[in-house]
């Protein structure tokens, strides 16, 4: 509530946190591990200028500023905050009101919940495509570019593309010049793909170790968006809200 005393405040967003358990598999770590970093994002977001963007789980805004979204719309929760800041308003971050909940139950439900998500992520950009313009948004159109335009469009589709183009550039390189940093590039990409493979084949085994299911759930999450853009150019997901099962 205090976040309200400035003018200037429309949205104020809490911090989401996931429950973790030394038995997570892939999703429980990644997922853990995943907002961690998102809320940090958010606080250097809201720092600099304003947070993009709130979860559904914790979040208030002006009542005077709430906006019914479209009946199609799939993530509702953040067109309802991304509207507030297209009026000029900004998202404030409280991370110490915050929610809990444990992680999804395994990477099947997770998989579900990210094409969800990558799907309402491209629809956002279309009706939010006005935020991309600085000269009425200034840094808000940066932050809301590199933060949520970058990860729904150009990330998922060079992750899968990077490699197969490093090794073009090394196995050409003779007839370049010599390109070390390619090469040693395309070796660190190969191990990274190796230790992903390792965390994807302990993910049902009883050996947990986290640190391997990182490489694994950044791909993951990538290959998610990737069928997320499909099925929302096909148009076949729905705005209906199905929630994954959660551990207990």
């Amino acid at each position: 509530v205090a976040q309200f005393r400035n003018e200037k405040t429309g949205c104020v967003a809490g911090e989401k946190r996931i429950i973790e358990k030394d038995a997570d598999a892939a999703a429980g770590a990644g997922e853990g591990i995943y907002w961690k970093l998102e809320s940090w994002v958010k606080r250097m977001d809201a720092e600099l200028n304003s947070a993009v963007g709130a979860v559904g789980e914790l979040f208030a805004i002006r009542t005077e500023l709430f906006e019914d979204v479209e009946t199609d719309t799939i993530l509702d929760d953040f067109m309802i905050s991304l509207r507030i800041a297209q009026k000029g308003y900004r998202i404030a971050y409280t991370p110490n009101a915050y929610a809990e909940e444990t992680a999804s139950l395994n990477v099947g439900e997770e998989l579900k919940r990210k094409i969800r998500i990558a799907a309402g992520g491209i629809q956002s950009l279309f009706r939010l495509k006005s935020l991309l313009n600085p000269f009425k948004y200034g840094w808000f159109s940066w932050q809301y570019f590199s933060h949520k335009v970058l990860r729904w469009t150009l990330s998922p589709v060079s992750c899968f593309l990077i490699l197969p183009v490093n090794f073009i550039v090394v196995w050409q390189q003779s007839a370049w010049q010599n390109l070390q940093f390619y090469t040693v590039a395309f070796y660190l990409q190969i191990l990274f793909y190796l230790l992903a493979a390792i965390g994807w084949y302990l993910e049902n085994s009883k050996l947990h170790f986290k640190l391997l299911f990182v490489p694994y759930y950044f791909l993951f999450i990538n290959y998610a968006s990737i069928r997320g853009i499909l099925r929302y150019i096909k148009g076949k997901q729905s705005a209906a809200w199905e929630k994954a099962k959660r551990a207990a």
